[in-house]
C-alpha cells in the first residue's frame, strides 16, 4: 500500500500556480477567438470545445463504446447541421426561433430537471435520459455562445465574465472564510460563505455594467427598478451556474473520478471548466433576445 503525500504549502501553492496560469492562458485564447473570428469561425472552434465536453460527458455517464459513438456522434451531426444546414438559417446569429427553441428547452431543463436532481441529490440511470439531458446542454450552450458572439463579442465576454467573476469569488472567499458546507455529499470543497462571496462580486459587477447598457443596445430605462431587474438576474445567473457546477460534480461522483479529463492543468476537464457556463448562457442568450432584440 502506497503511502498518501501530504499537501504542503508548497505542494499548494504550486497547485495555485498552474490553476491561475491555465486560467489565464484559457481566457487569452478565449477573448482572441471571440474578437479575430467570423461568426462561423467562432460556431467551428465552440463546436470542437462542445465534441470534447461531450466525450467527457459519455465517459462520466459510463456509456459503452456503442452508445460512446451515438452520444458524440450525435453532437457533433446536431452541431454541424445548426452551423451548415441552410434550414437551420445560420447567417450571423440563428433566426430568433432557432435560438429560443434550443436555449429554451436548455434554459428549462436547468430550471426544472437538473435543479430538483442537485437538491435531491439525484441523477437517472438510464443511458437514454442522460444522452438526452446532454445533447440538451451541450446545444443549448452551443446556439447561446455562438449567438451571443454573433451580435457582439463584448456581450459574450461581459456574459462570461459573471461566471468568471463569481467562480473567482467563491472560490477566494471560500478558501478564506468558508465554514459551512454548501453541498458536502456532492462537492465537500464548496461553502455557503463561498456563494455569498460570488453573489456580492457579482453585484458590483452588474451595477458596472449599467452605464455600458445603451452601447449593447439596450433602449430602455436604466432607472431603480430597471437596474434591480438587471441585478436579480445577474444574481439568478450566479445561483444557475452554481447549479450547474454541482450537477456537473453529480456525475464525477457516478463516475467515481475526481476531474471530468485531464486537458486542462489544474482545472481538470473541459467540463469541469464550463460546467457552470454551460448552465448560465443559455439564459442569456434569451435575455438578450428580449431586451435587445436584433442588431
Amino acid at each position: 500500500m502506497r503511502e498518501r503525500r501530504r499537501a504542503t504549502p508548497r505542494n499548494l501553492d504550486a497547485a495555485l500556480a498552474t490553476r491561475i496560469g491555465t486560467a489565464l492562458a484559457l481566457v487569452a485564447a478565449v477573448i482572441a477567438a471571440l474578437f479575430f473570428s467570423s461568426p462561423l469561425g467562432w460556431g467551428v472552434i465552440v463546436l470542437l470545445a462542445v465534441l470534447g465536453a461531450a466525450h467527457e460527458w459519455a465517459k462520466l455517464a459510463g456509456f459503452a463504446r456503442g452508445h460512446w459513438l451515438v452520444f458524440v456522434g450525435g453532437t457533433l451531426v446536431m452541431g454541424v447541421n445548426l452551423l451548415f444546414n441552410p434550414a437551420a438559417g445560420f447567417d450571423a446569429g440563428w433566426p430568433t426561433g432557432v435560438v429560443l427553441a434550443v436555449c429554451g428547452v436548455a434554459t428549462l431543463f436547468w430550471l426544472l430537471a437538473a435543479t430538483p436532481w442537485v437538491l435531491a441529490r439525484w441523477q437517472p440511470a438510464s443511458p437514454l435520459v442522460l444522452a438526452v439531458a446532454g445533447w440538451i446542454v451541450l446545444m443549448g450552450a452551443f446556439v447561446a455562445i455562438v449567438d451571443l458572439q454573433a451580435r457582439s463579442p463584448w456581450l459574450v465576454l461581459a456574459a462570461m465574465a459573471i461566471v468568471w467573476i463569481a467562480d473567482s469569488a467563491a472560490y477566494f472567499v471560500g478558501r478564506r472564510f468558508g465554514r459551512h458546507k454548501l453541498a458536502r455529499e456532492i462537492s465537500p470543497g464548496k461553502t455557503w460563505e463561498g456563494v455569498g462571496g460570488a453573489v456580492a462580486a457579482v453585484v458590483v459587477y452588474a451595477a458596472a455594467l449599467v452605464p455600458f447598457a445603451a452601447s449593447a443596445g439596450y433602449r430602455g430605462s436604466t432607472g431603480g427598478a430597471a437596474l434591480a431587474l438587471w441585478i436579480a438576474f445577474a444574481v439568478a445567473l450566479v445561483l444557475l451556474s452554481v447549479v450547474g457546477d454541482l450537477y456537473e460534480s453529480l456525475l464525477k461522483r457516478r463516475a467515481g473520478v475526481k476531474d471530468s479529463g485531464a486537458l486542462l492543468p489544474g482545472h481538470g476537464g473541459i467540463l469541469d471548466r464550463t460546467d457552470a457556463l454551460l448552465a448560465a448562457m443559455p439564459p442569456v442568450s434569451i435575455a438578450a433576445l428580449l431586451f435587445l432584440g436584433r442588431p
